[in-house]
């Protein structure tokens, strides 16, 4: 096959970027400014909010960017999450990693579309099909720029996050200049208890640092992969900072806490500092960056987002047609177009139901992310790290233990906060995500096509030599989640639960609180008890199968011995 015409990871074209532009790049996918935190004020009040601001960074932001950095200096591949999974994991639960960060990347898209749209709305009276139509300008715009290869879209991102760095700058400056109200009072609403104050805004702060992972799925058309992690220990402390500073402007010089919030006629927000001290016209451009900020974040997840699925097709497992590249550009124009549909579809959706889908999944891929980091330190000690001079979580293995645990317990605890519907709605997900394997490993082959040495397959099952005790294994952690969430979604909303969720839903299954508390617990019970069985019933089948592959791989090696005698 002639060079030019080679299709996959292969065939990729890398372009040397320097580390400010993915300094931006990072920026534009895990903040594009701090919209989203004024939901936090209102519901934790300001005291708790600052406070949360300023330990986020260190007890989630960093240990997720610390992980991170090792991962990507360690294997600075294409497909970023789903390869460190696969190559930690296995083929099993690398395929359930790069499915969950690709369709919860996929699932965001949508948000910054209807956000820009609803945006746009506040101050330009459209009817339904204007805004369908600016929906379709705002994808079909970007795309293009990402057709054109990561170095167009570095380019954009650099452009769109100073632009907004420096409008939240002068939300910063001029709420500074003009306080006058006191930031910690209160510290959270005297109405609410710590519990309460603290369910609801840990998800947003955690869906606020959420999106370190997915610039290392562009790493394989970067000359140099190592400037990721740099990029990423830069990028980092600046969005603490400009999460926090503009915060704390706001509190301080227009006040009215309760009244913070995203959206509503009466909301008050960054825009407000502008408006009140320099005029309305400061406040229409603040919301200019408003719109930008959300372009930069769908540009910069086009990249992102498109990478995943082609990096699990160039493995055979998913759809081959994922692969091919566009001829002069080398880069996956179909993934690219592919994405670009389904998010003409998504962003019918609300902003809520995509929110309500996307979270969970985020979730379980940092603790899958976490768990992964680990196994790796004992197939690639330390010290050939370093002698290869790679980036290594620094402190040891306290350091390691650090960053490791800390995203597992956030996550866990967020899984539970966030609410039954949520909940439930990353069960469903976790279903699709087995069932997805399933289908793309028996239709496409997967890694067994590739090498089938170091990935056997089981010949009764047609699966990966393994596969049956993991997904076993699946079915009990599932089982256990489910159990326990039962119990605790009942102490955390029993009391006010049934009728929340009958005002929020009116009718439907989200509405009955208590039905969806059975689900989890009978739900939990059954999947435990089928996990279990199948561990036992299935190891016969996985041992077999075992002795044939080895006898297979001894037959093979002797042969290819005696043909090079």
């Amino acid at each position: 096959m002639n060079e030019t015409h080679v299709h996959g990871v292969a065939g990729l074209k890398r372009h040397k970027i320097k580390t400010s532009g993915i300094v931006f790049m990072i920026y534009c996918l895990v903040a594009a400014g701090a919209f989203g935190i004024e939901e936090m004020v209102s519901i934790s009040g300001p005291g708790l909010t600052l406070l949360m601001l300023i330990l986020f960074p260190i007890f989630w932001a960093y240990p997720i960017s610390e992980i991170v950095s090792e991962l990507g200096s360690l294997l600075p591949s294409e497909g970023g999450a789903y390869v460190w999974a696969k190559e930690g994991l296995g083929e099993f639960w690398g395929w359930q990693v790069g499915f969950w960060g690709t369709i919860g990347t996929w699932l965001q898209q949508a948000m910054y579309v209807v956000l820009v749209a609803g945006y746009m709305e506040k101050f330009i009276p459209m009817s339904d099909m204007a805004v369908t139509g600016v929906k379709l300008l705002m994808i079909a715009t970007f795309t293009i720029i990402n057709l054109l290869g990561i170095h167009e879209v570095s380019k954009v991102s650099t452009v769109l996050s100073i632009s907004v760095l420096a409008g939240f700058a002068l939300v910063t400056v001029v709420g500074l200049a003009n306080w006058q109200f006191s930031p910690m009072e209160p510290f959270m609403p005297a109405e609410a208890g710590l519990v309460d104050a603290l369910g609801g805004s840990i998800c947003i702060a955690i869906w606020m640092y959420c999106g370190y992972e997915t610039m290392a799925n562009v790493a394989g058309e970067i000359e140099d992969p190592q400037v990721i992690p740099k990029g990423l220990r830069i990028a980092m402390p600046i969005i603490a900072l400009s999460y926090f500073l503009p915060t704390l402007a706001g509190l301080v010089s227009v006040g009215q806490w309760e009244r913070w919030a995203t959206g509503g006629d009466a909301a008050i927000g960054y825009m407000d500092v502008l408006i009140s001290y320099l005029g309305p016209a400061f406040g229409f451009a603040f919301m200019i960056i408003a719109i930008l900020s959300q372009c930069s974040i769908f540009n910069a997840y086009i990249a992102s987002g498109s990478r995943g699925f082609f990096v699990m097709a160039d493995d055979h497992l998913f759809p081959r047609f994922l692969v091919r590249l566009s001829k002069k550009r080398k880069v996956p124009a179909v993934s690219i177009l592919v994405m670009a549909g389904f998010t003409v579809i998504l962003c019918r959706w609300d902003f809520t139901t995509l929110v309500m889908a996307t979270t969970p999944l985020m979730l379980y891929l940092y603790i899958a992310l976490a768990i992964a980091t680990r196994r790796l330190r004992k197939s690639h000690p330390v010290s050939e790290r370093r002698a290869k001079g790679l980036y290594v979580i620094p402190g040891g293995n306290a350091g390691l233990n650090f960053v490791t645990a800390l995203p597992v317990v956030i996550a866990i605890i967020a899984i539970y906060v966030n609410g039954t519907e949520y909940f439930i709605s990353g069960f469903i997900m976790l279903i699709i995500s087995l069932l997805g394997y399933l289908i793309c490993k028996w239709r496409y082959g997967g890694l067994e096509r590739i090498d089938p040495i170091k990935y056997p397959i089981n010949p009764k099952t047609k699966l990966a030599a393994g596969d049956l005790t993991h997904i076993s294994i699946y079915f009990i952690l599932c089982g256990i989640a489910g159990f326990a969430g039962s119990i605790l979604l009942y102490l955390y909303e029993g009391e006010w639960g049934e009728a929340y969720y009958i005002e929020q839903y009116g009718n439907g299954f989200f509405s009955d609180f208590w039905g969806m508390i059975s689900v989890c617990r009978w739900g939990g019970m059954i999947l435990i008890l089928i996990g279990i069985l199948a561990l036992f019933l299935t190891r016969p089948i996985e041992t077999n199968a075992a002795n044939t592959t080895n006898a297979a791989n001894t037959t093979n090696a002797a042969n290819t011995k005696l043909f090079e005698q």
